[in-house]
């Protein structure tokens, strides 16, 4: 049921007083074990033989940290009324934790207390007196002393650092700590009133505007969820049924084809972070859709979902075997993934997905064109992926600092992305950006207005109603349309607003996806002046050769034809090596403990020879095996208000004047649409 704020009071005194009840009693814990007996032997193995193991060189997934021994302990503890087991986790707790100075800031404080709390929960009886007061003393200071901080639940630490493990906690400690009543209603309002309309505004479809952040707190806020759902009969997935019901499929598509380190799928990198080892967040995420498809199991979609977690069907960290053993429900029903749809659309952070398959050798694409919210995200309206077997088309620049030079003035720039640049030298970008005291590099690229503005140095709105306060700061670009005709799928995004008003009129792209691999990227740009260059960018995962008048990128198993058919002529360059990280003669090279994994390795810039105020892109893009040599070309025919191109058997048709067109396929001409579904 959903549960109101005036019958919250009731909800809470509803939370039985046994121990366990977090996750259901200890008759339910010990049912999951007997149904789940390989995921229990491993949570087994971890509890009573396996030692915390962080240090550096010790593979990830093979690492134990407090957080895994903890947990583990205290299941099998509370499963086989274990005490020696039970002392464990709370002596691990204490010594970890509570007995050390409270966190403080942009730290994982509540995180911290959410584990303590589990520890708590399921080893209830073994913890003396004095240490249940020790353990509600550190959570309410816990709590205290970071009221004002991770305010924003635009941003992925309101959820992960903060407020899961706050709630966990006062749902674990309901009616013997005194003060968990007060401040679990207080975070009740704050998601209601809140956290839930900023959700509704920048994660409807189940996208997430931070992009991959989104796999660091999902799956422990649906673990806050299930816990007040089942201890108190709160549906928070009620208040954002847009988001909560779409998340697992939107997940499902933002996992890029292929099974990798452990067992694990890998997630597209948008926005800080790429996640290209492996890490918690692989698990987190197969675990947050496990969650989500046991939660709307009689959906068709949800069905689906399962289908896919199938395909990775245990845990990769080692340590992770007691989330196996928690969620991995495998009653639901099993849909035809074969059959799912090969498209999603989450209009809320602007994000489109589509791909050739469900197969692990499918193409996979996607593009972004959305609003601004928060800090996390990159000055990359318009950028698109292009994926089969690795990565194709993907990204600039690496993340480790947060605000070094090469972060500041590469890796969050549009100079990193596949977009568009537009080159007024007299344009600036501020000092302060993400509280970098240099004075901003001038890329070419989209704006960095925020700092000294409401939104602050870091581009980050308060809430929704502070969004909507200061529309004209995060309302920066639009997803105009999409729809997917099985053959094709056709995106259309308005880009204009991300640039300063002095040096662009408009930038419009249209993509149009013909499956099983070649897309067609049409984009018109038109300058206040036609002195500012304009450049296309596309960011290369390694450098490409020529061949027969095309670019030919190939990387491991995928090989991804670029065709220039418009401007007719163009100059282009390459940088990469030394060159990579550079432009304007500048240099922003990433230092060597920032380089976590593989990047793109060559930057592919291409501009039109004539100047001109209004200039069309339009750009032919085949992914295929990479044993495959040739592809069909592109033939276009350049009228004065359209622009026809011909691809094998396929006409498209653009409007240079307009988003719009047509396409035209065994001999059915068919309108792109000019609107979002629904």
């Amino acid at each position: 049921m959903t549960v109101h704020t005036d019958d919250l009071a009731q909800a809470l005194a509803s939370v039985t007083q046994a121990h366990p009840r977090l996750f259901g009693s200890r008759e339910r814990l010990r049912t999951l074990a007997r149904e789940r007996p390989d995921a229990y032997r491993r949570t087994l193995a971890v509890a009573r033989d396996r030692v915390i193991t962080t240090a550096t060189g010790v593979e990830r997934g093979a690492q134990i940290t407090p957080y895994g021994k903890m947990v583990s302990l205290a299941l099998v503890s509370a499963i086989e009324d274990d005490r020696a087991l039970g002392r464990q986790a709370i002596e691990l707790a204490i010594d970890r934790f509570i007995a050390l100075p409270v966190k403080t800031g942009h730290d994982v404080f509540g995180a911290d207390v959410g584990m303590c709390a589990i520890v708590y929960d399921l080893c209830h009886p073994h913890w003396t007196e004095a240490e249940r007061q020790r353990f509600f003393a550190y959570m309410n200071e816990s709590h205290l002393r970071n009221i004002y901080e991770e305010v924003s639940p635009f941003h992925n630490g309101w959820w992960a650092y903060k407020n899961w493990g706050l709630g966990v906690g006062w749902l674990a400690t309901m009616h013997e700590n005194p003060s968990a009543e007060e401040f679990y209603t207080s975070l009740d309002r704050d998601i209601r009133e809140r956290a839930s309309p900023a959700l509704e505004l920048c994660g409807r479809g189940g996208g997430f505007a931070e992009g991959f952040y989104l796999n660091y707190w999902l799956y422990h806020w649906l673990v806050f969820c299930e816990t007040a759902r089942t201890c108190a009969g709160i549906d928070y997935h009620a208040l954002v049924p847009s988001f909560y019901q779409k998340a697992a499929v939107a997940n499902m598509f933002e996992m890029l084809p292929g099974i990798r380190e452990r067992g694990s799928r890998r997630a597209m990198g948008v926005g800080d972070a790429r996640g290209r080892s492996f890490n918690n967040d692989r698990d987190q995420a197969l675990n947050a859709r496990r969650i989500l498809a046991s939660r709307y199991r009689d959906d068709t979609a949800h069905q689906a979902v399962h289908a896919f977690n199938l395909s990775t069907p245990l845990s990769g960290g080692d340590e992770n075997a007691y989330m196996d053993l928690l969620w991995d429900d495998r009653s639901i029903p099993t849909g035809d993934l074969a059959a799912f749809t090969l498209s999603h659309l989450s209009s809320g952070p602007g994000h489109a997905y589509a791909r050739s398959s469900w197969g692990e050798d499918a193409t996979w694409f996607f593009f972004k064109c959305g609003k601004r919210f928060t800090s996390h995200q990159h000055l990359d309206v318009g950028h698109f992926y292009i994926f089969r077997d690795h990565e194709l088309a993907g990204e600039g620049g690496h993340f480790w600092d947060w605000n070094s030079e090469h972060e500041v003035n590469y890796y969050i720039r549009t100079i990193a992305h596949n977009s568009m640049l537009i080159h007024d030298w007299a344009e600036r970008w501020p000092a302060g950006i993400r509280a970098q005291p240099a004075q901003g590099a001038n890329d070419g690229g989209q704006a960095y207005p925020w700092v000294g503005s409401a939104f602050g140095h870091n581009g980050a709105a308060y809430d929704a109603d502070h969004w909507h306060r200061n529309r004209e700061l995060g309302d920066i670009a639009e997803l105009l349309a999409f729809a997917d005709a099985g053959s094709h799928v056709y995106v259309a995004g308005d880009c204009t607003r991300a640039y300063s008003r002095h040096k662009l009129s408009w930038f419009t792209r249209q993509i149009v996806y013909l499956r099983p691999g070649t897309f067609v990227i049409f984009d018109r740009v038109r300058a206040t002046s036609q002195v500012f260059k304009k450049t296309w960018l596309l960011h290369a995962m390694k450098p490409p050769v020529e061949r027969d008048g095309k670019l030919v990128i190939t990387n491991g198993g995928g090989r991804l034809f670029v065709q220039t058919v418009l401007p007719e002529r163009t100059t282009r360059e390459l940088f990469q090596g030394d060159r990579l990280y550079t432009y304007n003669d500048m240099k922003f090279p990433c230092a060597p403990h920032m380089f976590a994994a593989p990047e793109a390795e060559c930057r592919i810039e291409i501009s039109p020879r004539e100047p001109a105020e209004e200039h069309c892109f339009l750009h032919v893009l085949t992914a295929t095996d990479a044993s495959v040599d040739t592809v069909p070309t592109a033939q276009p025919l350049i009228r004065a208000d359209e622009i026809v191109v011909r691809i094998a058997e396929t006409t498209l048709s653009f409007p240079t004047g307009q988003v719009g067109g047509w396409i035209e396929l065994s001999g059915r001409r068919t309108q792109f649409p000019t609107s979002l579904p629904g």
